[in-house]
């Protein structure tokens, strides 16, 4: 376990010392109001560490902390800038094992999939670190002779940065590092129930990156206190968050009500469509990995499957038997393969969307089961459900869990139009050999990202992340679209 500097330790009375993990707050560690206990969700016996949580008093201080060190981190030179990026993305990377440990020990994603994000995290501060030096400028011709029109960007100011627990080191460090090499100070809080990995990554980047006092602040907390001021206060110009739906729809309307900029990712009921002529070891791979891997616990998740008739009885049965081939364990155990439920509660709304099918007509024909394992944790069985449609509950709300629901569909046609019905547009994929098929679908998808022959999860570092109707709002994240949101147009007219 990462350990805190000595001066974390808190004397909470005369006959014993407990080391809490700290908030860093205007280029200090401080204490918090209460302290969060991380549980290991594959063994609910094992304290990962206890973690101070702030209250709002706190979240205001590191919000004038952040606002007073912008005035002088925005003149910061973009080679200051890239520098820090580089070392910060330099030491995720060479930390990469051990931090994937202590994510995948807190989360309950497995181990290679815990070091791939981290590394994936590394890889965005070293892109960031490139963007720094190319944020570039133009000049136009003017409409008025001897008149010169410049258009260039600048640092928006603080930004707010509301984190989720499903991707703990990778979204916070898409987040933070745009934020920081364009030159904005910054105001981090992670999620509850991910505290350690959002507290590593935050010391690294205040050690590393070598930032000013106020550059970067990690606060703690609940989102009813910390994230709350974060989004009311007039000297946050600019808000970006990763969570659920309503929270998402409120954080926007306070955004908005002052004037404030608001990046929205939210939920996802993605669906992957299978046709007819698909490949069917390719259809079926493409959708374990994206309705199953990091037990299901993603907003790009496969949790729609659209099945052709001449391909569905082929395609369950053939999901039916690698599911049966899963090992699900300990997320650190060697050859697992979907490791625990990251909560009791996610696991309680997991098995209420698995009865809700049932109670609709849904027939659970794999899984769907708690299970035991040498640790007490929130294992589950992978569901799958047949003989749903479209219509049910577990089509229309995003479960965020190990569960995916086929619908069976008459043609082609019919697939698209069920694929297009729902509220949310993040992601969309369909497993076909056609041509026509691939060209057709990637046109006629209303989600904000298509996949053809791969996961409708898992994209690249330096592409546009994002999506539609009630998915997203906002500039997209990641790549170089990422300044859209991180930095603001200035035209300046200057008479020669």
């Amino acid at each position: 376990m990462l350990e805190p500097p000595e001066s974390h330790v808190i004397h909470t009375d005369r006959r014993k010392e407990r080391s809490v993990f700290k908030n860093f707050i205007g280029g200090e560690w401080m204490e918090g109001v209460a302290i969060n206990r991380n549980i290991n969700p594959s063994n609910l016996d094992d304290l990962v560490g206890e973690y101070a949580r702030a209250d709002e008093a706190q979240a205001q201080h590191a919000i004038d902390a952040a606002f007073d060190a912008q005035q002088t981190w925005q003149r910061s030179t973009a080679e200051e800038r890239a520098d820090a990026m580089d070392r910060i993305g330099t030491e995720l990377l060479a930390r990469r094992e051990e931090l994937g440990r202590l994510l995948s020990r807190e989360e309950g994603k497995t181990l290679p999939e815990g070091i791939g994000e981290v590394t994936r995290a590394g890889r965005v501060f070293k892109f960031f670190s490139g963007e720094a030096l190319r944020l570039g400028g133009e000049r136009l011709p003017a409409i008025r002779a001897g008149v010169d029109v410049d258009v260039h960007r600048e640092p928006e100011g603080v930004i707010g940065i509301i984190t989720p627990w499903n991707f703990p080191i990778a979204i916070p460090a898409w987040k933070i590092a745009p934020a920081l090499a364009y030159g904005n100070s910054v105001v981090f809080k992670p999620a509850d129930l991910v505290p350690g990995s959002a507290w590593a990554l935050a010391e690294i980047i205040v050690r590393a990156g070598k930032l000013p006092p106020g550059v970067f602040n990690l606060v703690m907390g609940a989102g009813s206190q910390v994230g709350n001021a974060m989004v009311k206060s007039p000297k946050v110009r600019a808000v970006t968050f990763t969570g659920s739906t309503g929270t998402g729809r409120r954080i926007g309307l306070d955004c908005m009500e002052r004037g404030a900029k608001v990046q929205l990712e939210m939920g996802g009921k993605n669906p992957l469509v299978i046709v007819n002529d698909a490949d069917l070891d390719v259809a079926v791979s493409v959708a374990i990995n994206g309705s199953f891997y990091s037990t299901g616990q993603r907003c790009t998740g496969s949790s729609r499957l659209i099945v052709e008739d001449g391909i569905h009885d082929r395609f369950v049965a053939a999901m039916v038997e690698k599911l049966s081939a899963l090992r699900i364990d300990d997320a650190l155990q060697p050859g697992t393969d979907i490791g625990p439920v990251v909560s009791q509660d996610q696991l309680d709304q997991d098995l209420s969307y698995i009865e809700s099918a049932r109670s609709e007509g849904g027939r659970v024909v794999f899984g769907g089961d708690l299970l035991q394992r040498a640790t007490a944790g929130h294992y589950l069985s992978p569901a799958l459900i047949t003989d749903t449609e479209n219509a049910m509950r577990i089509n229309r709300e995003e479960v965020f869990g190990p569960v995916a629901s086929v619908i069976r569909v008459r043609d082609y046609e019919e697939a698209v139009a069920v694929a297009n019905d729902t509220v949310f547009g993040l992601s969309s994929g369909i497993c076909t050999t056609s041509l026509k098929h691939a060209t057709d679908f990637k046109r006629r998808s209303t989600a904000g990202m298509v996949m053809v022959n791969l996961p409708t999860a898992g994209v690249d570092y330096h592409a546009p992340f994002g999506g539609r109707k009630g998915s997203s709002y906002g500039p997209r994240e990641q790549g170089s679209y990422a300044r859209e949101f991180y930095t603001s147009v200035k035209t300046t007219y200057t008479l020669a």
